[in-house]
């Protein structure tokens, strides 16, 4: 049954709930940077911090965009002067103004400039429009998608650059080669050289002392992160954290999740009992990140599939990732990509009908708005996996406990997926067929290639017993606790999500002397690393004082 459409009224009131909260952003941001304004003295020798965020949200104030403003405020507060770089008009297509039922739709530029305007005033803004290099565009009109694909200038592979946001926008891996998606390409490398034009001009005027930057994954992020460091200039990117309204911040590509754990470090009992908590919470499926809350319920395992599962010698699960999400230019390094590793996973379940093969769609492939349109649905669908007798597919909308199935298990399978972790945790063996967060450390098995990955799926499926090395979960246990209570820099004293639309948020009303990096932890982390690069952790006794009430 469908439910009914919201009447006019309904619509009325969300519209008038949604531009109350704006205007309530914008007074608290008003606020905010005036405060800021009132403790920065202009010095001739500063040097600033550039900000840059073009990819993070339209409208609204997204998770992202909500770190980079608080943070530049904060600095100011402390007398940093601080600069944001600003899009106005400045590409053809950015890559959240893409519209994918019509790719040669304009972005929506007069309402994400608004945004800006609201967002950064009182700040101090240097604002880039778009020039096209006509000579340029002229030569990449010859160019098929290949060529395209491959294109540099100047030393930089525009080309490999911009692809990441291709195939993120068309929520796929595999990009056909058709005039629409050619013709946003070659959109997206103008944009791209614009974008590195003009912020070459930028940075040899103020030489900022660093840059903070969104993810670093798209385009217009990863140009600016490349010529800053070609220039020699440090260069801090920023993600969503682990937790419910945090954020990681780092001087690696923060979509890769560099970690540094300490060698002394060891969890005391305190810790392990916070672990368990939160593990406790993931095993019922209550958890959330980027402000999406993947599974309203979690089911566990019915009475029918415990009895198929009898009839097998074993069970193996495969936990599959999103093909288009950011983190896969990082995993990809033992397979091109993820469907090739299906393909080497689909060969090996048809070599042995003796074990059961649960092969599991990640739940974020169904994500409203952000629906995979390269799916594992489709996957199984091209290659009949589901007509087999020894495969189980579970599609990203069954609730079906992932956890009970790590627990029946002889072994797990994953690409990079952060399941991977927690099976090591629960003492389970886990051979990955991508590099992921969690692989920096003794985690799991991580292969040489992609030969090395099939021998070691063999020798697992063909030994009697198997034992998990008890390091692999002791430094499992010990990269989720450092990494969800002490990278990540809780953001929940100033935001609150938005109630309607996922992944955006708006400001709680708190004292201004909250961004005072004496007054609150999380400034301090920010200060001492934009600005002294040290490194971007939390006292363990801060990031766990809730969890300890």
């Amino acid at each position: 049954m469908t439910s009914n459409p919201p009447s006019i009224l309904q619509r009325t009131q969300k519209w008038l709930i949604r531009k109350g909260n704006e205007n309530r952003d914008a007074f608290i941001l008003g606020r905010l940077q005036d405060e800021a304004n009132n403790h920065y003295i202009p010095s001739k020798s500063d040097c600033p911090v550039l900000f840059f965020n073009a990819s993070t949200r339209l409208e609204g104030i997204s998770l992202n965009s909500a770190f980079s403003i608080l943070t530049s405020i904060s600095l100011r507060w402390q007398g940093v002067k601080t600069i944001q770089w600003v899009c106005k008009r400045g590409m053809s297509h950015c890559v959240l103004g893409t519209d994918r039922t019509n790719l040669s739709n304009k972005p929506p530029c007069e309402k994400c400039v608004a945004q800006s305007k609201k967002t950064y005033k009182g700040a101090s803004v240097v604002d880039f429009g778009y020039q096209p290099n006509l000579e340029l565009a002229a030569k990449l009109n010859g160019m098929n998608f290949r060529e395209l694909s491959d294109f540099e200038l100047d030393g930089i592979p525009l080309g490999t650059m911009v692809i990441p946001s291709l195939r993120w926008i068309l929520r796929k891996h595999h990009i056909e080669e058709t005039n629409p998606n050619k013709d946003l390409l070659r959109d997206y490398i103008l944009s791209a050289e614009n974008i590195a034009r003009q912020i070459r001009l930028v940075l040899e005027k103020i030489y900022p002392r660093a840059v903070v930057l969104f993810n670093g994954q798209f385009y217009p992020e990863a140009i600016v992160r490349q010529i800053a460091t070609q220039k020699g200039i440090r260069v801090v990117t920023h993600e969503v954290g682990m937790q419910p309204m945090s954020a990681f911040f780092t001087e690696g590509e923060a979509t890769a999740y560099p970690v540094k754990i300490p060698d002394e470090f060891e969890l005391s009992s305190q810790q392990e009992k916070i672990l368990d908590q939160y593990l406790q919470q993931r095993f019922q499926g209550d958890f959330s990140m980027a402000g999406i809350r993947f599974w309203p319920k979690m089911n566990g395992l019915d009475a029918d599939f415990v009895q198929r599962v009898k009839s097998f010698k074993q069970i193996v699960p495969v936990f599959t990732n999103v093909i288009f999400d950011t983190s896969q230019g990082h995993a990809n390094v033992i397979f091109p990509d993820m469907f090739t590793w299906l393909d080497a996973v689909l060969a090996l379940i048809k070599r042995h009908p003796e074990t059961f093969f649960v092969i599991r769609a990640h739940p974020d492939e169904g994500r409203p708005g952000k629906e995979s349109r390269e799916s594992v649905a489709d996957w199984v669908k091209k290659n009949h996996v589901d007509q087999l007798p020894n495969v189980r597919f579970v599609d990203f909308s069954e609730y079906f406990s992932s956890y009970e199935l790590i627990g029946m298990s002889k072994f797990v399978m994953v690409y990079n997926s952060t399941i991977g972790l927690e099976a090591s945790i629960m003492g389970t063996t886990v051979l990955c067929g991508g590099k992921a967060r969690y692989t920096q450390y003794p985690t799991v098995i991580l292969p040489k290639n992609d030969k090395e990955f099939i021998q070691k799926a063999k020798k697992l499926l063909g030994a009697k017993t198997i034992s998990s090395p008890v390091t692999y979960q002791r430094n499992a246990r010990r990269f989720l606790y450092f990494q969800l209570f002490q990278t990540n820099l809780s953001f929940s004293s100033f935001l609150e999500p938005d109630p309607e639309w996922r992944g955006y948020v708006h400001l709680k009303k708190f004292p201004e002397e909250m961004l005072d990096p004496n007054v609150n932890p999380v400034f301090k982390v920010l200060s001492n690393g934009i600005l002294n690069g040290q490194p971007f952790l939390i006292e363990d006794n801060e990031a766990t004082k809730e969890e300890k009430v």
